[in-house]
């Protein structure tokens, strides 16, 4: 084993432990939980050492790594998920190999992703990227829509071709009334998504939690936690 796979190895067991660690402390199955590894800025190499260690969920969050990560990693049997704010030119980029997209928070968005889903021919899971610091309809800090646009949203993605509501995401907020408390943030985004499938009942994903605030996103109810550093280390130039 290189010693790149053993470092790896190594992250994603200590992420697995504390995965398991949280679900074990409030009664949920590890299987509850799905790990979305995010390779942002790391090559395809790293991808592919994921894969022969069991990864089956990997994220981007910039079109720009992402495509051609994805098309060099095609033959593995991946999830692709794009996590970050995703402009309306890069649309049909995104849609030939992303999956999910956790990012969708406003109606031209929704248009623009359903015109290149028809035209790659595929159906693209898409959560509604909710700001908690966001109030009156407005926009987070960190991107989303605020909680009281998130309805609209899902009936604009039920009504599109290509396009299914698949959940809601988050990135703990920086300021407003949940800065600094990202297990209320996160129990905040299950009870609206709670909602959500009682209109949706296939919207099933709560994207919420990254490497330094799993164990409170799972404590709440995220079905999915995005954890890159943790995995693959600081991204180059960070440290």
């Amino acid at each position: 084993m290189t010693d790149r796979k053993c470092e790896l190895a190594t992250n994603l067991a200590k992420v697995e432990e504390r995965i398991s660690k949280a679900c074990a402390a409030v009664g949920r199955a590890r299987s509850e939980v799905t790990l979305v590894v995010v390779t942002k800025t790391y090559p395809a190499s790293d991808v592919r050492l994921l894969a022969e260690l069991g990864v089956r969920h990997v994220a981007e969050n910039r079109d720009q790594d992402a495509a051609p990560k994805a098309a060099e990693s095609a033959d593995l049997p991946l999830t692709w998920h794009f996590v970050g704010q995703l402009q309306t030119n890069k649309v049909r980029s995104v849609v030939g190999y992303a999956d999910f997209v956790h990012s969708v928070d406003r109606p031209r968005l929704v248009t623009s992703l359903s015109m290149a889903a028809v035209r790659a021919e595929r159906e693209t899971g898409c959560l509604i990227q909710v700001a908690l610091d966001a109030e009156d309809g407005g926009r987070g800090a960190r991107g989303g829509v605020a909680p009281d646009g998130v309805e609209e949203l899902a009936g604009l993605l039920a009504e599109a071709p290509g396009l299914r509501p698949a959940g809601l995401m988050t990135v703990a907020p920086l300021t407003g009334p949940y800065a600094g408390r990202q297990q209320a943030a996160f129990e905040r985004l299950v009870e609206l998504a709670s909602d959500l499938r009682a209109a949706h009942p296939a919207a099933n994903m709560v994207s919420a939690g990254m490497s330094a605030d799993l164990e409170q996103a799972v404590a709440a109810g995220a079905t999915h936690v995005r954890v890159g550093t943790a995995v693959l280390g600081l991204r180059p130039g960070l440290g």
